[in-house]
């Protein structure tokens, strides 16, 4: 008798336990590394070659206005994982350094609440020690993704998929290393899965670059990556299905920053802060098929991702949900976006916000040029560029990448001017929207604990060359922005 009743109550919690992880959405983030919003089909690039991507967007929702907030790697995830602005994760605001260990990272919040989390691929991202959360365990499993022949961080995708414990929700954030430089896309290419390689000749060459046979290998090899991560986000997307989970999947594909060429990565304008942004969630997306022009930063996919887990998010995020954008995608959560450039190899310190189609730009190191990351100054590309600069050949839109002094002020209308090339801080015309975007960014400095430190960090490779020319640390870190003011401990957002 009571061995019967026991295995009754087993059987009912097992099948509570079952249902609770069928009724909690998953949820999969794709993260390429250094891919352009319009590198992809279904945001109108005719050459690249994206079919998975395009046809979760056909099934999805395609953001238009997604914004991320910092063009460089570990800032950019950093903070998408905290939900915060760079410079209110303290160290982590600039390259290569840690979160403050007193912030919650959103992934820990779902794991303590009964998901299975694994991150696959580039992580990037770390917690300084000696915070309440130095020691928290975001993620089960931590694995490179690579295997022999694959060396892009997608190779266990699948394998994560199909081998997790199948009595919980899971959460996997799935970040492959395309289309990061150098390209061993090409070296590891397999035809039978990815398809020919691009052609030089397909590519589109943006009006910054020289449109030249350099630049168009170069390109043709960055879009061959961009194709290798579609391929296996497809190949999770044939796994969710044959697992029965696609329905109840929430996806998202982003990118970290723009692509590794001159006048993207780092840059404040759309080429490099602007990103692709898709969702895909067959049972929680309304209406399909759409697009959205609802503004976006990616600090809001942390307490949307919450959300439709049925967490809580905590006091620390800066971002809002954009579960009500999923229900109906004409509504819009937020009027402003904001996004930071501060130390990627070089001395930097530049802020903008996005409003009612404008961008506003105000560079606080306007002496230096804005000639991209090391990765990029090493490029045949960039190299291309010097070779034309040298000669006096430069376009207009080409002499841009080396400028110097810059503009302290940049105003451009995005939607008519899409590759921002007009400068209009200083037509009388939009005097009156310059000043108001101004004043919007200075309140969301003030609000938020930004600050222009007087020791900030300093080159540490050459501007021409992209060679090292300081290596220990110690002789180029600085104070980082908002160190002084204790932006670690302020949650205020700023205007919204």
């Amino acid at each position: 008798m009571n061995r019967n009743i026991l295995l009754g109550l087993l059987c009912t919690l097992s099948a509570g336990v079952a249902a609770q992880a069928t009724d909690r959405p998953n949820v999969i983030v794709f993260i390429a590394d250094d891919v352009s919003w319009n590198d992809y089909g279904c945001y109108g690039n005719a050459a690249a070659r994206t079919p998975n991507i395009d046809e979760l967007a056909r099934n999805g929702i395609r953001f238009d206005e997604a914004y991320l907030t910092a063009s460089s790697c570990s800032p950019s995830r950093s903070s998408i994982i905290t939900g915060r602005y760079p410079h209110n994760n303290g160290k982590a605001a600039e390259l290569h350094l840690a979160i403050d260990g007193e912030l919650p990272w959103f992934p820990t919040l779902l794991r303590e609440a009964g998901y299975y989390t694994a991150i696959v691929g580039k992580h990037h991202m770390k917690a300084a020690p000696g915070g309440s959360h130095s020691n928290d365990t975001p993620f089960d499993l931590v694995d490179s993704g690579n295997v022999p022949g694959n060396r892009g961080g997608h190779g266990k995708w699948v394998q994560t998929v199909k081998q997790r414990p199948k009595d919980k929700p899971f959460f996997f954030w799935f970040a492959s290393y395309d289309a990061h430089r150098d390209w061993d896309g090409d070296k590891d290419w397999n035809a039978d899965q990815y398809g020919p390689k691009h052609r030089p000749s397909g590519v589109t060459v943006p009006p910054f670059l020289a449109d030249d046979q350099g630049t168009r290998d170069d390109l043709a090899s960055y879009y061959n990556e961009v194709t290798r991560f579609d391929h296996y986000i497809g190949e999770v997307v044939q796994a969710l299905k044959e697992e029965k989970q696609l329905d109840n999947t929430l996806i998202f594909v982003l990118a970290d920053n723009g692509r590794p060429f001159p006048r993207a990565k780092t840059r404040l304008h759309d080429s490099g802060m602007k990103t692709a942004l898709i969702a895909n969630w067959p049972a929680g997306i309304a209406r399909g098929g759409v697009a959205t022009t609802s503004l976006t930063s990616v600090i809001d996919l942390a307490p949307t991702i919450l959300e439709v887990a049925g967490v809580s998010t905590t006091e620390t995020m800066q971002g809002v949900s954009l579960k009500p954008v999923l229900d109906d995608p004409s509504v819009r959560v937020r009027r402003y976006a904001f996004s930071e450039h501060n130390w990627h190899d070089y001395e930097a310190h530049g802020r903008s916000v996005r409003a009612d189609g404008f961008l506003y730009i105000r560079n606080n190191r306007p002496y230096q040029p804005w000639q991209g990351p090391a990765d990029s100054v090493r490029s045949v590309s960039h190299q291309q560029l010097l070779a034309l600069r040298n000669s006096n050949k430069l376009t207009e839109a080409q002499a841009d990448v080396f400028l110097a002094p810059r503009p302290e002020e940049e105003l451009y209308q995005s939607r008519k001017d899409p590759y921002q090339l007009n400068n209009l801080a200083n037509d009388p015309a939009f005097a009156e929207t310059k000043q108001r975007l101004s004043n919007l960014l200075d309140q969301w400095v003030e609000e938020t604990g930004d600050s222009v430190p007087a020791d900030i960090s300093r080159d540490s490779f050459h501007r021409e060359t992209g060679d090292r020319t300081v290596k220990k640390e110690a002789d180029y870190r600085g104070t980082t922005p908002g160190e002084n003011r204790g932006a670690t401990k302020i949650n205020a957002a700023g205007p919204r």
